[in-house]
């Protein structure tokens, strides 16, 4: 009875109705803009597709191989080349190509946006007071919410799947680049000023050299995270080998999802490690 009586005082906010009005607006009037990014991103999601599949499989381990080596890592080089040759062997080679393709190209986009939104939250108190409640929504929204407006503004296939992964991805590397900046010590800071240091001076020779560790770790998360994304974003044309994932669930063939699981994990592991470790100084061979 009670619950009747609020629901007869209390009616619905339309809340769906705001944003699918929203959405429409947006779809009417920003038709040019969106269609300009997804020719953008379809084609940087091309080059590195043509990329991955111009070398024959054995000569792009070779070469995958060798940069996890020279990042100091000859464990993760010997890891590269036996988990890639399983893949290849099981079938999944172009698949992951495609994967890997997508996630570079959504870790790239959103680094390349958020490290710059990240220094302005970390210099800017308002920056920061508007954006990180919209970090705080971005990364508690249901990741599959993301892919209903990429799907309306870019339609089903590539584009929507790289758009939903930079949304879904790109938080980790505002928060750590700001973190990062913001945990440079004052006394650096006001040593840099002493020695009549301009802003740009302090902040590329002084803080950002400085934060780059942590910054590191937050373009490591983005990663992560955009492969996730990649997968659930085959449910609306996304390539990759989350498709032969999602096929594999639809139609309940097990072995077949296990197999094309373990090709996730291989570029996952592979991934999450170079992304550690290829920026950092070289340490002795043979460390784990």
């Amino acid at each position: 009875m009670l619950n009747k009586l609020i629901s007869a005082e209390m009616p619905k906010l339309p809340i769906a109705d705001w944003v699918d009005t929203a959405v429409d607006w947006m779809g009417i009037h920003l038709e040019g803009l969106f269609d300009g990014i997804a020719t953008g991103v379809e084609g940087i999601v091309n080059f590195f597709t043509d990329i991955f599949m111009a070398p024959h499989p054995i000569l792009f381990i070779v070469i995958l191989a060798a940069i996890a080596y020279l990042a100091g890592k000859w464990k993760l080089s010997l890891f590269t080349v036996l988990g890639f040759l399983l893949i290849w062997n099981l079938g999944y080679w172009e698949a992951t190509m495609n994967t890997l393709a997508l996630v570079l190209t959504s870790g790239l986009i959103s680094i390349i946006v958020g490290i710059p939104i990240g220094i302005l939250c970390a210099k800017n108190r308002t920056a920061a007071s508007i954006i990180t409640p919209l970090l705080d929504f971005m990364q508690t929204m249901p990741a599959f919410v993301y892919l209903l407006p990429a799907v309306t503004f870019f339609s089903l296939g590539v584009v929507p799947g790289v758009i939903a992964s930079i949304i879904f991805a790109i938080p980790p590397t505002i928060r750590l680049t700001t973190l990062g900046i913001k945990q440079v010590s004052g006394e650096l800071v006001e040593a840099a000023d002493a020695f009549g240091s301009t802003g740009a001076q302090k902040l590329f020779k002084v803080q950002l050299p400085l934060a780059l560790p942590t910054i590191l770790a937050g373009v490591n998360q983005t990663i992560m995270l955009s492969l996730s994304m990649v997968v659930i974003a085959s449910m609306i044309g996304a390539q990759g080998i989350g498709v032969e994932v999602y096929r594999a669930v639809t139609k309940l063939h097990i072995g077949e999802g296990f197999e094309a699981g373990l090709a996730v994990v291989v570029l996952a592991i592979v991934l999450d490690r170079l992304s550690q470790n290829i920026f950092k100084p070289n340490r002795k061979r043979g460390n784990a």
